[in-house]
């Protein structure tokens, strides 16, 4: 792994642990992290060529099959280092992403980080690829990508995002009509929401009693699950469980768990849940009010709750 860090950075620590935690969550094996302090981006690397020298021998000496940079890097810079270290390259965006295809299980969370992928492979679909084909399974079904492969790879996925978006859309039509039929009721709608894994979902069960997956790592939890509270001394509610937040949460990703979110932007109340021995849960705040922001969740009503 690469945990290249800007000057002036206070929680470059918190953030390389943080990391660590993401690529473990994404089942992966670390062999060794190396630090690197970034005073401008190099346009080829990111890091710079020393640094990179540096990562490309830690790579041949280890046997590494895979090279994490904790930052979100251009696909000229993703491609070059890839020449270089002759290994599979992924940014923190390409690593959150997979977590997510590893968690969701609804049909629409599914269809969500696929279309988030897809958007995200077609700033990636360029030649140049072919440096890798040893590392694919050898010669079968990777025999250069040339022009015409690659124009057809381009239709292909933007047919494919067409398709996704048009499916989201009707899922989240459905969301609306939901939420209206809610709102007619009349019955207070409160969203679950903050950094993940400070514990949302096991307050969720708590609240609840119910069997939403809890677990100590990150986004444990993708899709939003929905419970109605009876037993309120201020009458009925209806009490939603949100993904996490985290910072530099990739965009595409945010655009497409739009429909997902709108739990928390449609929301009477929001839980703002946080891990208070987490001494960066001031900065945790701010990336949770960002994301908020985002989605326009920002001017709800908040309710503080340290876990």
């Amino acid at each position: 792994m690469v945990l290249p860090h800007s000057r002036g950075e206070g929680d470059t620590a918190e953030r390389a642990e943080e990391f660590v935690e993401l690529v473990k969550s994404a089942g992966a094996e670390v062999l060794a992290t190396i630090p690197a302090r970034i005073e401008s981006p190099n346009p080829r690397y990111y890091i710079g060529t020393g640094k990179a020298e540096e990562v490309a021998e830690a790579v041949r000496v280890l046997g590494a099959d895979l090279v994490l940079v904790d930052h979100l890097l251009t696909p000229v810079q993703e491609r070059n280092l890839e020449k270089l270290l002759s290994t599979r390259v992924v940014d923190r965006a390409g690593l959150i992403l997979d977590i997510f295809a590893q968690r969701a299980r609804s049909h629409e969370g599914k269809m969500e980080v696929e279309l988030a992928q897809l958007k995200h492979l077609a700033t990636r679909l360029v030649r140049g690829w072919t440096h890798l084909d040893a590392q694919r399974g050898g010669a079968i079904g990777n025999r250069g990508p040339g022009e015409t492969q690659l124009e057809t790879d381009r239709r292909l996925l933007a047919e494919r995002v067409k398709m996704l978006s048009k499916r989201l859309e009707k899922v989240q039509t459905q969301r609306v009509q939901q939420r209206r039929a809610r709102l007619r009721n009349t019955v207070p709608r409160v969203a679950l929401v903050g950094y993940t894994n400070a514990g949302k979902s096991t307050l969720f069960n708590t609240l609840t009693q119910g069997e939403v997956y809890a677990a100590d790592q990150l986004f444990a939890t993708l899709d939003p699950t929905v419970r109605k509270l009876d037993d309120l001394s201020c009458g009925p509610a209806v009490l939603a469980d949100t993904v996490g937040f985290i910072r530099e949460l990739p965009h595409d990703l945010v655009a497409a768990f739009r429909g997902t979110l709108a739990e928390a932007r449609d929301a009477d109340l929001l839980l703002h849940v946080s891990d208070a021995a987490d001494e960066e849960r001031e900065r945790l705040h701010r990336v949770v009010d960002q994301v908020l922001e985002e989605i326009g969740g920002d001017k709800l009503p908040v309710l503080h709750v340290y876990n």
